[in-house]
């Protein structure tokens, strides 16, 4: 060996080298392993999160199931998330409490449900007129505060909000024909509350609040004869088309004009989120961020999919005109700040939206569209 490295020093060298190199890699890979593709921080025995969805079912409910069952496996047995749908433990309107209470770890809510409780809230999830893409939305959240404050608000009450959770725009679901918003007039009307409740009031509709899992029957029975919901394949998954003829939308390119982002998210209980090592909760707000991703394009592919089948159902697709989009805005605009004055946070929230919106950038609202309008905070 000596022989050989006086006739070669210089490869010897090169050699060496390589092989501290080559073990400082494999060092450094098997550190970072855990990170990648095993974050159990210690042999203990599984935590499981019981967590409610508002999907009662179809393709919503599938993505929600598959995603809560590959959670255990990508924390190497440390972490579980066992799911529900919608209703399987308590109300929809009761996932609030049961969360704060701890009856549920956690929960995979659409967030527009605590506009009552919260008024922030109307503005953590689409509303009429507002932003409306979907990354005009993660903007908002990951880059202009969004997520800080809505972590805040939902630890107030005891939670924390993980992170937003996109699936797509709204739609409207009638027993009769709705071109123009004149048409929304003396209509009975299922609405997620909120701002947008009362948009559709000021528009003349008789609204009323009901969680996704009774529209259904709430249409068979006549109780109403129109009704929003989320979006194609999970409205054909309910079987709204058995029991509407029509579905309304915005004009070309804009499916919804009052939720054309409609967002969930993950919210978990404060203790149950505090007894997360570090390393688990930075998993679990990345694995939201992914989850985000997978729940929309998967449910944007299955939408595809479902408007041949309500076309071979014989729903009948109407849609509203620009004039219609400029009449709902000017009944928006005032409801905007009627909802950003309840409270401080609202308000904060709203400003950093309109401010956006009126940015090169959108510029959906211009001065004269908010004049004579204002804010109680600033």
């Amino acid at each position: 060996m000596k022989e050989i490295e006086k006739k070669d020093k210089g490869q010897t060298t090169t050699r060496r080298k390589f092989l501290k190199s080559t073990v400082a890699g494999v060092g450094a890979a098997a550190v970072a392993a855990p990170m990648l593709f095993n974050i159990r921080t210690a042999k203990a025995a599984t935590t499981t999160w019981r967590i409610q969805t508002s999907w009662g079912g179809g393709i919503g409910l599938e993505i929600f199931n598959d995603w809560c069952n590959g959670i255990v496996e990508k924390t190497g047995g440390e972490l579980a998330f066992k799911p529900f749908a919608a209703k399987a433990v308590v109300g929809d309107w009761q996932l609030f409490d049961a969360v704060t209470h701890g009856v549920l770890e956690a929960m995979n809510p659409f967030t527009l449900y605590w506009a009552g409780r919260m008024p922030a809230s109307v503005f953590f999830s689409s509303y009429p007129l507002g932003p409306r893409q979907n990354q005009e939305w993660d903007v908002f959240y990951y880059a202009l505060g969004g997520l800080e404050i809505a972590r805040k608000e939902f630890a107030k009450h005891n939670m924390y909000y993980v992170g937003p959770i996109h699936h797509g725009p709204n739609i409207i679901h009638s027993k009769i024909p709705i071109r123009s918003i004149e048409d929304f007039k003396g209509r009975k009307m299922r609405v997620p509350g909120g701002m947008v409740a009362e948009l559709f009031s000021a528009a003349g509709a008789k609204t009323t609040l009901l969680p996704g899992s009774e529209i259904f029957p709430a249409l068979e029975k006549g109780t109403i004869d129109v009704a929003d919901f989320v979006g194609p394949a999970i409205n054909y998954a309910l079987g709204f088309h058995q029991v509407t003829k029509y579905i309304s939308m915005g004009p070309a390119g804009y499916m919804s004009i009052y939720q054309p982002v409609d967002l969930m998210d993950l919210t978990v209980g404060m203790k149950t989120w505090n007894a997360l090592s570090p390393k688990m909760k930075q998993f679990v707000e990345m694995e939201v961020k992914s989850y985000s991703i997978e729940h929309f394009t998967k449910i944007q592919k299955a939408d595809q999919e479902a408007w041949k089948k309500f076309e071979d159902a014989g729903t009948v697709v109407t849609r509203l005109s620009e004039e219609d989009v400029a009449a709902f805005t000017e009944l928006a605009v005032p409801l905007w700040y009627k909802w950003a004055n309840k409270d401080k946070t609202a308000a904060q929230v709203f400003k950093i939206q309109l401010d956006y919106m009126m940015s090169g950038s959108l510029g959906y609202v211009t001065p004269d569209m908010i004049k004579g309008q204002k804010l109680k905070w600033s």
